[in-house]
This record gives structure tokens, sequence and C-alpha cells, in this order.
């Protein structure tokens, strides 16, 4: 057993080898957490660590991970909030001092940066499932299936018929947040052109909705997903990177987020933030 420095909604355990942080359950710690409940993160996989001053008199000590070292934040690309962040550690402000010993003491276990090879972190076990908005998705561990809603499900989905992905016919994922519109779980298929536009027509997609497929639940999925791909058949880091989109769609997509805005259900600071997301897909 190594020292445990323990915050709000989780606690670090400094092992001669890795970090295990173990979430708290609990009704004020974020979902993602209770649903990963224990994270055994290897040194090799941090390249950093910072402590800085949080809200309301707390400190915040984050661990960096090397990109491409963990399928969750590889799948998540970005797109969780910093309340959700799986590493960060907040304390109180009085607990700076030892936060700042802890954080020194790691930093010089720190060898490793840069891009990692290979995912050093374990991803979410399978099997795995979730309801989607137009579908029920489950992840046996060897394929991907989409059972469609009739309820939600698009007419070319319909026709297409429920849905079955074996892992080595895919080359990755792609997760957009359901917290933002247009969420969605996307399969990338190896051998496929380019997919649809639009989420809600591809069969090799699920779409999300308010209630479905929440983060604490779509994300591990995704995370599974992505890690078994890479299992099965290493492929280059960029395939599982977003497709630059076509500029037609991508200004669609800012008008409409325009529309919210306006209308109020978009902050200034979140209009602006997915704007710029938005524009660097071109």
């Amino acid at each position: 057993m190594g020292d445990v420095l323990a915050g709000f909604h989780a606690a670090w355990e400094f092992e001669s080898d890795s970090v295990v942080i173990r979430y708290e359950r609990g009704i004020r710690t974020p979902r993602l957490f209770q649903a990963l409940g224990e994270r055994r993160v290897p040194l090799e996989a941090i390249e950093g660590v910072t402590l800085t001053p949080g809200r309301r008199g707390t400190v915040v000590l984050r661990a960096e991970l090397r990109p491409g070292a963990d399928p969750l934040l590889e799948a998540a690309a970005g797109q969780l909030k910093e309340s959700s962040d799986p590493y960060r550690l907040v304390l109180p402000a009085e607990r700076e001092t030892l936060a700042e010993y802890y954080a020194d003491g790691l930093r010089g276990q720190l060898t490793e940066s840069g891009p990692a090879e290979r995912h050093l972190v374990a991803a979410p076990e399978a099997p795995r499932q979730f309801k989607a908005y137009d579908a029920k998705a489950a992840f046996d561990g060897t394929a991907v299936s989409f059972r469609w809603f009739w309820t939600g499900a698009s007419s070319a989905k319909w026709k297409a018929g429920d849905q079955r992905f074996p892992i080595g016919e895919l080359s990755g994922v792609e997760w957009r947040s359901p917290e933002v519109f247009e969420g969605h779980l996307r399969l990338l298929r190896r051998d496929a052109g380019a997919p649809p536009g639009q989420a809600d027509q591809d069969p090799a997609a699920v779409v999300f909705g308010l209630g479905y497929g929440p983060v604490h639940e779509s994300l591990p999925f995704a995370a599974a997903v992505l890690a078994a791909v890479r299992d099965c058949a290493p492929v280059p880091a960029m395939s599982t990177a977003r497709a630059r989109r076509d500029p037609a769609d991508i200004a669609e997509r800012i008008r409409h987020l325009g529309e919210l805005h306006q209308a109020g259900l978009v902050t200034d600071e979140e209009f602006a933030s997915k704007k710029a997301e938005l524009l660097a897909e071109l």
C-alpha cells in the first residue's frame, strides 16, 4: 500500500509504479466517476503534474496523461467538462502544501513524454450496453450491435435493419458528447467510404438525446470499443480522428448553434467554444 491523498470525490494512492485513483460513490460525485470506480494509471502513462488554485477555497492536483495512453480520454477527444475530468483531484486549499509535496514526488518519478504507442491505462471492461435515442447499443467484447427503436430510428436505419459490427471490421470510434447538440456514437469501418454527414442517417451510428446516451454510459462504452479495436489490429492514431467536415455542414451546424444561443439555451462561453471547435474541423 502506498501513500494516499484524499480529496473531494476521489483518493489517489501513490505506488512505486503507478497511481491508483479510487472514486467515491455519492450523490454529489459525478456519475462518470462512479461508473469508472477505480483506475490504475502507470507512471509511464503520465507526462506531467500540475497544481493550481481551484474555486471556493480549493486547489486542484491534475495528472496530465500522454496522448493515446488512455482510451477513455482518446474517445472523449477533449469534450469532457472540467468537473468530469477523471484526472483532477480537488482538495481544500489548506492541504495545498501536502498536495505540492505529492506533486513534486510524482514529477520526480516521471520519465516518459509524447504520444504513447499503445494504451497504457485499462479500458472499461465489456460487456457494456446503453440506450441511445434511436437504438440499444451493446458490446460483448467481440462485436458491437445496434437494435433500433421504432420510436426514434430514421427510415434509413429501419431499412438497413439491426446492425452487428465485428471488432475486426472497425478502425475506431467517433463519440460526440450528449451534453451538446448532435451527440452521437459512430463506428468507423475499415473498408467503408466516408460516412453519411448526419448520424441519424448512418446505420453505423446511434444518436443521443435528453436522457439517452449519457456520458457515464456512452463514453466508457466508446472507450471499451476503441481499446478492443486497437488490441485486435493496431492502426495509426489518426484513424480514429474526426474526419474533416463539409463546409456546408459546418455552416449549418454553426447556424443551429447560433439559434440555440439566441434562445438562451447556450451560454456566450459555450457558443464561442463550440463555434471554434466546429471551425477547427474545416
